[in-house]
């Protein structure tokens, strides 16, 4: 097959011609190879079963179909499994609820986009599996971006095979199966790499418009979005075919919507001393000296590598064994030249290597978790990259590969919090009885002061459990420090009153979770050093046999704190 590159200057629209006609702003059109005919399958592959050839023949008439029947899969059973698992919301669901309730420009921890969007979906639905739904249709639209970028390239079934790879890993499903920051970012980084290869190749004014969207309200996600602007500005700086773009509107456009849509979070960030920075440096494991640079990054790059093997298993039915013969060529690979490449190359580990960079100057910590955008391009790159043509054989390969690594973490991932807990008795915060606390405390301090509970003051965790289960819905001051949750009106507190809240979990052999129950901790007596301390009692986890402690306390209603 031969392929031919064809550069040119192009308008970005057509322009009548004529004598007083005004020439066009011009643009950079960057067009593809051109390429020979369609590669055609074998009719019968005869090395695959019966059920297994049938299944393929299907795949390889309606890639698109069986694309949307994989994402209709994945949808249903990692939003099933949590949901079926789990007795309590996770600490980062309850946290969302507790943030996004207040309806702030920012927080003390994180950018507030995750957490409003809980919110919505608790005003909208108000049942906890829509958050397990939540997580999961924000994978699925990252997939769906993925494979939109990868068809172009690759064809429609090399597109489905890059997105069964990146489904080998777990970010994806086994830790995604509570909605957080890490999350959301998934379909925000997937819309900008794709707009960022779309504005390349096209030269349109709507992809870099796009691109700027999606990059400006990833800042409100997650901070860590700059490892990926970063390699983005880095490529157009130093790639000889990404350098003309420069010349023209659009990367300008893309920054300056990026900026716009960030502004009012930076000035709330100005305003407010990069109060979440502190959190974020505190998560970082701080350098000790020279050889933390090495081993910081090391580290990093290892666990990266040791997650990613699942999907590498599945990516070597893609590149083993070598094709011979005519198979050796991949036609659908043919759709992409020298640039697409680069461009792949770049979504793939640029981020990855920033972070790595990152980690390597300042000497810090980079924490596992942040993995979970880094490696969205990292099936098309292989698929690219593999040459070989996904025949019938291999695509069987591809999909029991596949097929056996979805079962596998299913399969661990419910044994984790079925199973297990009978084992190990390891606490499990999903198992943390926050209904029966919450109705309990209600219960209690209506009956003691006639009202409805409207403050709790205590931890994230046990204030927002009883914030999100019990019947009033009350705020938390968290911690019982204002400057964590400035959109409290301590005299208000004061004149409604509040249940103060503290606990400790006992293992099987009755040994105390580190708290006494009947001394309030110190970090809550600022605000309520004069609450009632309440008897303790305590209450049974909702799975596996550790037993809550409760100590808790009554800050009386005292109607003169109100405001007139």
């Amino acid at each position: 097959m031969r392929l031919r590159l064809r550069s040119r200057l192009g308008r970005c629209q057509p322009q009548p011609m004529g004598l007083g006609s005004m020439p066009a702003r011009p643009c950079v059109v960057i067009t593809r190879p051109t390429a020979g005919p369609a590669y055609e399958f074998p009719q019968n592959p005869g090395h695959l079963p019966q059920p297994m050839s049938g299944l393929i023949a299907i795949i390889e008439r309606r890639p698109e179909a069986a694309f949307a029947a994989f994402l209709a899969l994945h949808l249903v059973i990692w939003t099933a499994l949590p949901a079926l698992l789990y007795p309590n919301l996770p600490l980062d669901l309850i946290e969302a609820l507790t943030y996004g309730r207040e309806w702030q420009l920012g927080y003390d921890k994180l950018p507030p986009l995750p957490w409003w969007l809980v919110e919505l979906v608790y005003r909208m639905v108000g049942h906890d599996v829509a958050y397990y739904a939540l997580a999961q249709i924000a994978v699925v639209l990252a997939f769906a971006i993925v494979w939109l970028t990868a068809r172009e390239l690759v064809g429609a079934v090399g597109a489905l095979v890059a997105v069964l790879i990146l489904d080998g890993l777990h970010y994806f499903h086994f830790t995604a199966a509570k909605f957080n920051h890490d999350v959301i970012q998934l379909p925000l980084w997937a819309l900008a790499g794709y707009a960022f290869h779309a504005a390349l190749r096209r030269g349109r004014m709507g992809h870099w418009v796009l691109l700027g969207c999606a990059i400006g309200v990833a800042l409100w996600a997650k901070y860590f979005v700059i490892v990926l602007a970063a390699p983005l500005a880095l490529f157009l700086l130093l790639d000889r075919q990404a350098r003309p773009a420069l010349a023209t509107a659009g990367p300008y456009i893309a920054l300056a919507l990026a900026l716009l849509i960030m502004a009012p979070h930076l000035v709330w960030l100005v305003r407010n001393d990069f109060l979440p920075f502190a959190y974020a440096s505190a998560r970082a494991a701080p350098s000790r000296g020279i050889l933390d640079h090495v081993l910081h990054p090391l580290v990093f790059a290892l666990g990266q590598l040791a997650f990613l093997l699942p999907a590498l298993a599945i990516a070597a039915a893609v590149i083993w064994p070598q094709p011979k013969g005519e198979d050796a060529a991949m036609p659908g690979a043919a759709k992409a030249d020298a640039f697409d490449r680069r461009i792949v190359t770049l979504l793939a580990f640029g981020p990855a290597a920033t972070t790595v960079a990152i980690s390597a100057l300042s000497g810090r910590g980079a924490i596992a978790m942040w993995g979970y955008p880094l490696w969205l391009f990292l099936g098309l790159w292989i698929v690219l990259h593999a040459r070989t043509a996904i025949e019938p054989a291999r695509l069987g390969r591809i999909a029991a590969a596949w097929a056996g690594v979805f079962v596998l973490f299913a399969v661990v991932f419910a044994a984790s919090y079925s199973v297990l807990p009978a084992i190990d008795h390891r606490y499990r915060a999903v198992f943390y009885p926050g209904d029966r606390l919450a109705d309990e405390l209600a219960r209690r301090f209506r009956a003691a002061t006639g009202r409805p509970l409207t403050y709790v003051i205590g931890s994230m965790w046990d204030g927002g459990n009883v914030a999100h289960y019990a019947p009033e819905q009350p705020r938390v001051l968290i911690d019982g420090d204002w400057r964590r949750a400035p959109w409290i009106d301590l005299g208000d507190v004061r004149s409604k009153g509040a249940v103060v809240v503290w606990t400790g979990s006992a293992d099987p052999s009755g040994k105390e979770g580190g708290i006494d129950p009947t001394v309030m901790p110190v970090g809550l007596r600022a605000v309520a050093g004069d609450a009632q301390i309440q008897p303790p009692f305590t209450l049974p986890f909702r799975r596996g046999d550790r037993v809550l402690t409760v100590g808790w306390a009554i800050l009386r209603p005292q109607p003169a704190f109100a405001r007139h």
